[in-house]
């Protein structure tokens, strides 16, 4: 006889109240289910656009860590895993409406990787460069070619960079 071709038994059916009563799960006879103090999904909240995220470039983002330049490879392998001054970085990191080739969030630093594209926008890369300061963050920029032919440099200028912390600003005169 085939494991299939079996009667299958009744569910086990709960054990009776204290008082003997069998307990009728029909429907009939059961209180309203109770309200919930928290609002359904698609209630009161997470309905319509979300102003605060709506201006955030992480699509962007992942899109830029998933096709990175050959700079961008080659210096991303020297940065990662705390190879420098064991600070950590994270690539296409947002800040703001901005997105930051490398950034080393404990330090506040960021680091630039340009192509030929940014001497046409210099206008918007220094207003974004005050933007991003103001931020409280450091900024520092690369060439492509200078990271393809020098890395080590490259390397050696973002490490003076991290040693060279700015003194914190004292808040008395």
């Amino acid at each position: 006889m085939d494991r299939f071709d079996r009667k299958r038994s009744p569910l086990p059916q709960p054990l009776p109240p204290a008082g003997g009563e069998p307990v009728s799960f029909d429907g009939e006879g059961c209180p309203p289910p109770r309200a919930h103090p928290l609002p359904q999904a698609g209630g009161d909240r997470g309905e319509g656009p979300r102003p605060f995220r709506e201006n955030r470039p992480t699509r962007q983002a992942r899109e830029l860590r998933l096709n990175p330049t050959d700079a961008e490879r080659r210096l991303w392998r020297a940065l990662s895993r705390r190879q420098v001054a064991g600070v950590r970085f994270n690539r296409q990191v947002t800040v703001g409406p901005f997105i930051a080739d490398f950034a080393a969030r404990s330090e506040k630093l960021i680091v630039e990787v340009d192509g030929g594209q940014h001497d046409a926008q210099a206008a918007y890369d220094e207003a974004r460069t005050r933007y991003l300061e103001a931020q409280g963050w450091r900024v520092i920029r690369f060439w492509n070619n200078d990271v393809l032919r020098n890395l080590e440099g490259v390397v050696a200028t973002i490490e003076r960079a991290l040693a060279d912390k700015p003194s914190p600003q004292s808040s008395f005169r």
